[in-house]
């Protein structure tokens, strides 16, 4: 087994006003690549979306050391850990040309059932993916501790946030946070991020923010539930 990865020069589309790599496309191309590799690993659609599985992520977690910018190429590097019961750990890797690391990090996957939104027991549906260990995995995510917000606001789901899950995209809350909040440094050094439950289509999700001098807390939630937390510093 090895270390699967994919190269590319980030374009226009890719950045944001400050000409760096924008959050969400960063979390799509680690999505798209834990994809990817999970399918050449022989857990692709026909184990899972076919048999009315889906992939979702639980939790993840990436340490920025240098973000790349408009028309710089990158690689990004991707394996999977040894899976925990039911949960699948994913690590992640990005360098520049001169093979600088740039980006690292790690996430949690699970597998649902389609029709009652449950998490399955992968060895019982001959679901198995091998791990494998490098030295230099990036720590898996940890709860992010409930804070305290002072601002709150209200934001409906669109359709176009939306994906092939019948629910709110991963990446989508990185623009959404992005949308959201205010920060006087544009720079990010660590982002952490976990899913409690789905934002479904036109759902009405409740914002709860808060604003430091060194971190960020984003927390939605649906009929008070919370649905995800988020932690930028």
């Amino acid at each position: 087994m090895s270390i699967y990865r994919t190269s590319c020069k980030l374009k226009n589309k890719d950045v944001n006003m400050y000409r760096k790599l924008r959050t969400s496309t960063l979390f799509e191309m680690l999505q798209e690549i834990s994809i990817a590799h999970t399918e050449q690993l022989g857990a692709g659609r026909e184990k899972t979306l076919d048999q009315g599985f889906l992939w979702v992520i639980m939790q993840q977690e990436v340490k920025i050391h240098d973000m790349p910018g408009y028309d710089d190429e990158i690689t990004v590097s991707s394996w999977p850990g040894n899976t925990m019961h039911v949960l699948f750990p994913r690590y992640y890797q990005i360098h520049d040309k001169a093979g600088n690391l740039l980006i690292e990090g790690s996430a949690l996957w699970a597998l649902i059932d389609q029709k009652t939104r449950r998490m399955i027991f992968p060895d019982k549906n001959g679901i198995a993916v091998e791990g494998e260990q490098h030295g230099t995995e990036y720590p898996l995510p940890t709860r992010i501790t409930p804070r305290q917000t002072d601002q709150e606001s209200v934001f409906h789901v669109p359709f176009s946030y939306c994906d092939l899950n019948g629910h709110m995209n991963n990446t989508r809350y990185f623009d959404l946070f992005d949308d959201t909040i205010t920060r006087n440094d544009p720079s990010l050094h660590v982002i952490r991020m976990e899913y409690h439950h789905e934002v479904r289509c036109r759902d009405e999700l409740i914002l709860h923010t808060l604003v430091t001098d060194d971190t960020c807390y984003l927390e939605g939630s649906v009929n008070d539930q919370t649905c995800f937390r988020m932690e930028v510093k």
